[in-house]
């Protein structure tokens, strides 16, 4: 029996360690179409740094390699729930020539990661236009050229401009603080830090790890840029606010055309040179004023905002607690604000508020919803009145205050029925002293025992009987559940069609707030289990990412990022609430399907 269980232990170590070794993964990014005669990258990101004996597959004829691998490594960490998470990855870059029209399949990638050997997928490019007959080295076109070794790099071929979206603002009011790249050169890496800023509360945008170029024109001349990173900024002082200039580490790629390509391949050499550029960013200055006189119940909220309340309960026994949930969302500085102050009678006990954070950062600012549950114990009967919640904000769009309020409750209370009831859940309390026990007793003759009967016997042999069924049971268990990738998949659409069955219910019931959070659940979850994506990489980016690489076309795509969209801003649309929450449910329900029917067509 002891062998039994060492094969247990050491096959559900071996499923724990395929499962490690499934989680590692190469992705390939290149541009699906580029003109003849053009320089483009080609990427492999690998979500780990553990990685060994990396080679590209063979690039076909009519493609030529100018540069690479090229490598860059990205680490990050987050704090979630108390813990620390931590996540890297390296990724290795080509620089490719484009020389000849048609369409290439470039092969996959090898590695061997964490010791095992992990293949990427094949990618493929068009080659399309009129290839140029050479280029001189001068401006030309003014694209992105691979500079001679020793050549100058001026601040009209490699710059970083700064723009905030507002200059003068009002105390909390969002800045959206800005960085973006514009290059004439071949640029591998790029290195910079945010200082940290005196007077803001800053939050940075999370942006995708791999940075993605495109064309724009200045003065004529054609940059590659791309948005490097993000910040919204709450200012906390008034006055004039200085954003410091930082300087950047760069790496830009030369060619050395004194080396002869063909020695340089078989000595080991490049014939290309790593020439490291420091890029300065310039400072900005932000016009902060104070706002105006302030009410007396001003909550501190800056932005557009709205408060709504609902109660579980209008009649309840005295000493029956009833639980109060306010709702404030919007856009603006919600995680900021004060909290609300409800005005319980006085006859109510009352407990501090559970606060539950449903907000997400955009370029626009914080979004979401803070919710406010605030548990209340009457303890006497009677008709009391919970008059109406308000909140005070300071509205940018108008330029002034700006109250809004809920509703009032009216709460019958009744007599209660003397029991002990409050927020807490109590167990019947035992007693000490039991009453007899009635009825006939149960005798037994003389002599018979328990020891040696065939009971007894049984009772031994039960215990190992169950332990062979439960060894059994659980290596059958562990075999179908080895692939958990495949698992979670196949219950997404089940754990969907149930929660949005739930959301009709309440949609019925016209119970708004509670359908729109449970058809955020399906579709958030739907989309998680059908990925295999933890919540803290949900996005709306990597969704789109991870559809795409599913081959899922870019009207179901749209559609699923367009009924996300619905079920967060149609709660707060004016006009018929039963007919947004219809169009929302449509919404959510045709996204499902569509994504459901593609994954079903790639498996036949």
């Amino acid at each position: 029996m002891s062998r039994h269980i060492k094969y247990f232990i050491l096959f559900w170590i071996a499923v724990i360690c395929s499962g490690d070794a499934f989680a590692q993964r190469i992705t390939v990014e290149v541009p699906a179409k580029v003109a003849a005669g053009e320089n483009f990258r080609l990427s492999y990101m690998v979500n780990t740094q553990d990685v060994e004996d990396f080679r590209a597959g063979n690039i076909p004829a009519g493609i030529e390699v100018i540069a690479g691998p090229y490598t860059s490594q990205q680490s990050s960490y987050q704090m979630v729930n108390g813990h620390t998470k931590s996540s890297s990855s390296i990724t290795f870059t080509y620089t490719l020539y484009a020389s000849k029209q048609g369409t290439y399949t470039i092969p996959a990638a090898h590695a061997v990661i964490n010791g095992r050997k992990v293949v990427s997928r094949t990618a493929q490019v068009t080659v399309v236009g009129h290839a140029r007959k050479g280029n001189t080295g001068g401006q030309g076109e003014d694209d992105v050229q691979l500079r001679s070794a020793g050549s100058g790099i001026s601040g009209n071929d490699l710059f970083i401009r700064v723009s905030a979206n507002k200059k003068r603002v009002h105390e909390q009011e969002p800045v959206l603080l800005t960085y973006k790249v514009y290059t004439l050169v071949e640029l591998t890496q790029l290195k910079g830090d945010m200082p940290d800023l005196t007077g803001f509360h800053t939050q940075e945008v999370k942006l995708p790890q791999q940075k993605s170029f495109h064309i724009e024109r200045i003065n004529g001349r054609a940059y590659r840029c791309v948005t490097w990173s993000q910040y919204v900024m709450y200012p906390q002082m008034t006055g004039k606010l200085t954003i410091p200039s930082i300087t950047f580490k760069g790496i830009v790629v030369q060619q050395n055309r004194n080396v002869d390509p063909f020695e340089a391949f078989f000595n080991g050499g490049s014939g290309y040179v790593e020439v490291s550029k420091d890029i300065k960013a310039p400072g900005l200055t932000i016009q902060v004023d104070p706002l105006p006189h302030r009410p007396a119940d001003f909550s501190g909220g800056v932005g557009s905002f709205n408060i709504s309340a609902q109660i579980n309960k209008t009649e309840v026994k005295a000493g029956e607690p009833l639980n109060l949930r306010v709702v404030i969302g919007g856009v603006g500085n919600l995680k900021l604000i004060k909290q609300p102050e409800v005005g319980f009678p006085k006859d109510f006990d009352k407990y501090d508020a559970k606060v539950t954070d449903k907000t997400r950062l955009t370029v626009n600012g914080v979004e979401g919803n803070m919710v406010y549950d605030f548990l209340a114990v009457p303890q006497n009967q009677g008709a009391y009145t919970i008059p109406a919640i308000t909140f005070t904000y300071y509205d940018t769009a108008v330029q002034g205050y700006k109250t809004v309020k809920t509703q009032p409750f009216h709460i019958k209370v009744n007599k209660g029925d003397g029991k002990r009831n409050n927020e807490g859940d109590y167990a019947l309390e035992d007693k000490d002293i039991h009453g007899l026990i009635k009825g006939d007793a149960d005798l037994r003759p003389v002599g018979e025992y328990f020891f040696g009967s065939i009971g007894y016997f049984i009772s031994l042999l039960l215990p190992l009987l169950v332990f062979v069924f439960l060894l059994i049971v659980f290596r059958k268990r562990a075999v179908e559940m080895a692939d958990i990738v495949k698992q979670r998949g196949k219950r997404a659409n089940k754990v969907a069609s149930k929660r949005l069955r739930q959301a009709a219910k309440l949609m019925q019931a016209g119970k708004a707030d509670e359908f729109y959070d449970e058809v955020l659940r399906a579709l958030w979850g739907y989309v998680g289990d059908k990925l295999n994506m933890p919540v803290e990489q949900l996005s709306r980016e990597n969704i789109a990412d991870k559809l795409t690489l599913h081959d899922v076309n870019a009207h179901t795509v749209n559609k699923f990022i367009e009924a996300l969209d619905e079920c967060e801003f149609e709660r707060y649309a004016p006009g018929d609430i039963a007919g947004n929450m219809n169009k929302t449910f449509n919404s959510a329900v045709t996204a499902i399907t569509e994504i459901e029917r593609i994954f079903k067509k790639r498996k036949h």
